[in-house]
């Protein structure tokens, strides 16, 4: 079951024919007296009983033209409480560090690395994950105030010559969790939805050189952009089986899939709630598609592309990155 959030309110689109209907004309004109979820995070709460008599609804109003909604004109579909945005692929570690240092580190370790990877045919040691990559999931603070919606003109941030994408496929939470078992931090999860998780690839490699707090301080702060939709969990199964592209003007950049995670989603959010409380409207972004970034493949986006992220079965966002302007936060 996908959700949308429209001026017209809550929309459910309609698993057996792919019609989006405005839940609250449908509950006035179908329904008998149920309540209407006011928006996204309280459908996802309600669980399979409400999500029984939403599907029955939806049965009794098919063919009524009046409830039928334009999803085009659906923004984001709730506000991030809080965002915690996660590294689980090892392959993605490595071909970061690699183009990173390649790229933006100083010529002499650029060839240090090259050098030895090339008479070695084996991976330069700090280009791989730390012991602690695999024993405890690993992830920062982003910022879930600075959040656009599909079809949202992204700026090209000032301080940055290499504005980047990354494709993530990210959970937000329905219920409470405060140290949680992994299983009960998984039973938490509402729903899943693309997260384009912009960085500052420049700004990254000075930051990982010399700032005490690490890369992900002013490259990550800036923006992220959720798709439209919204899947119920329960229509989700392994989260580790999605496939994934991204676009650029229309063109296939790259492809990617969810397949050889280092930590499963119960134990991410296990880990992130550990001695603290996490809310519902709490986003857990899983990590770049290995391969599903800019910076993997050393292709740079510029002003006036559109960049669209695709994961199959959930949906799409895309936003145009406008010219060389100051970000409006």
């Amino acid at each position: 079951m996908k959700l949308r959030t429209a001026p017209e309110g809550l929309l459910v689109c309609d698993d057996a024919g792919g019609r989006w209907v405005a839940l609250p004309a449908a509950v006035e004109r179908h329904g008998r007296g149920e309540p209407v979820p006011p928006d996204v995070l309280t459908f996802l709460a309600g669980g399979d009983e409400l999500k029984a008599r939403t599907r029955a609804l939806l049965d009794a109003c098919r063919g009524d033209a009046s409830v039928t909604a334009d999803p085009a004109r659906a923004g984001l579909p709730f506000a991030p409480r809080s965002m915690r945005a996660f590294m689980v692929w090892e392959s993605h570690y490595t071909a970061s560090a690699r183009m990173l240092v390649r790229r933006f580190f100083p010529r002499p370790l650029a060839g240090v690395a090259g050098g030895y990877e090339r008479l070695t045919g084996r991976t330069f040691p700090p280009f791989k994950p730390k012991r602690r990559f695999y024993r405890t999931p690993s992830f920062y603070m982003a910022n879930h105030a600075a959040v656009l919606a599909d079809g949202e003109p992204m700026w090209w941030p000032s301080h940055t010559s290499h504005l980047d994408f990354e494709l993530e496929l990210a959970c937000v939470l329905a219920h409470p969790i405060a140290d949680a078992t992994p299983a009960e931090a998984a039973a938490a999860i509402g729903g899943w939805f693309v997260l384009n998780d912009w960085s500052a690839r420049d700004v990254q490699a000075d930051d990982a050189r010399n700032n005490p707090f690490g890369p992900v301080v002013k490259s990550k702060t800036f923006a992220n952009s959720i798709g439209c939709d919204v899947v119920a969990a329960s229509a989700i199964g392994d989260w580790r089986m999605a496939t994934g592209r991204v676009r650029v003007d229309g063109e296939v950049w790259c492809e990617g899939t969810t397949a050889g995670a280092v930590h499963d989603v119960g134990d991410m959010l296990a880990y992130a709630s550990a001695g603290e409380r996490l809310e519902p409207g709490d986003v857990i972004s899983t990590g770049t598609m290995p391969g599903c970034c800019g910076l993997e493949l050393d292709r740079w986006i510029k002003p006036g592309q559109t960049v669209e992220l695709e994961i199959d079965g959930i949906g799409t966002v895309a936003n145009t990155i406008e010219g060389s302007t100051p970000g409006r936060f």
